[in-house]
């Protein structure tokens, strides 16, 4: 991740970090430049009183010192949840949900490279069965990954029956991983929280659900989180994956989307190549972050 910084607060930040000295318009610059990355009200007047009385407490006035704290703050902060994703089931099953327009179906098949330049072995299930081109579209991310697919063996088939063929598949071939794709919206939210329900009993039966992943559009910020709520409150979310950081000036909303569910981010995409997903370190990000 060390090259990719369009998102940094570095650049924001810089002509604070180089003056002589810490008064009231770095206090208020600090504030702004969060505000601006997203951090949110609440998560940004939290920072930047425990910033204060850090230094108040060490009787710095360097802004050198204060630019160390503020990374080692974000550092900790980020680190407060486990962002390891768990994968050691075999099969390991990871459903993957969120409301369309998010990449969900980009993630997926971007998922299924990072896990293969693991040597993983990976097989998706095409269980967006409402949307005829979703099965269209995660098929071409699978053949780009390398990984397996399983399709509806008929239009509009039962997406809980095709998510058991996948999890069948992956034990008749050894698969070590399977990847499930699930619908981003229904007629109501009832509907989808009662199939995404349904889809995680019928695997069950099989084999437990090691992950399941929201999808976030990290350029939504604040409004993305609020659709993806029902997801968040019925869906059992293990572990966050936010999508399009690249550029969005939206890098705040990476800690105030973790303070604000309780739920680890575990992936970031930062591109629209098939290799733009990583794992989250949060050292390595509050480092690219505050620079």
């Amino acid at each position: 991740m060390a090259e990719r910084t369009p998102w940094s607060l570095s650049g924001a930040l810089r002509g604070m970090f180089t003056k002589p000295t810490i008064d009231a318009n770095t206090w208020e610059d600090l504030e702004d430049a969060l505000l601006k990355a997203d951090f949110g009200p609440d998560v940004t007047d939290s920072v930047v009183t425990d910033l204060r009385a850090k230094v108040d407490r060490f009787k710095t006035t360097d802004p050198k010192d204060l630019q160390r704290m503020l990374r080692e703050t974000m550092e900790e902060r980020l680190s407060r949840l486990d962002t390891t994703l768990h994968l050691s089931e075999r099969p390991a099953v990871v459903l993957v949900v969120g409301v369309n327009g998010v990449g969900k179906t980009t993630t997926i098949g971007k998922f299924a490279k990072f896990l293969a330049t693991y040597g993983r072995t990976v097989v998706i299930g095409a269980a967006d069965t409402f949307r005829a081109a979703a099965v269209e579209q995660v098929a071409t991310w699978a053949e780009r990954a390398g990984a397996a697919i399983v399709r509806p063996q008929h239009e509009g088939q039962d997406p809980a029956s095709v998510a058991f063929q996948t999890i069948e598949y992956a034990k008749l071939h050894g698969t070590e991983i399977v990847v499930i794709d699930t619908a981003g919206r229904l007629q109501t939210k009832g509907g989808l929280m009662d199939e995404l329900g349904k889809i995680r009993r019928v695997i069950e039966k099989q084999a437990p659900v090691a992950e399941v992943l929201l999808v976030l559009d990290a350029t939504t910020g604040q409004n993305g989180l609020a659709q993806a709520e029902a997801f968040i409150q019925h869906a059992g979310v293990t572990g966050l994956v936010l999508t399009k950081l690249d550029g969005s000036a939206k890098a705040g909303f990476v800690l105030a989307v973790q303070e604000k569910t309780g739920i680890p981010i575990k992936l970031i995409g930062q591109g629209e190549g098939i290799n733009d997903l990583t794992g989250f370190t949060p050292h390595v990000f509050a480092q690219n972050l505050v620079g």
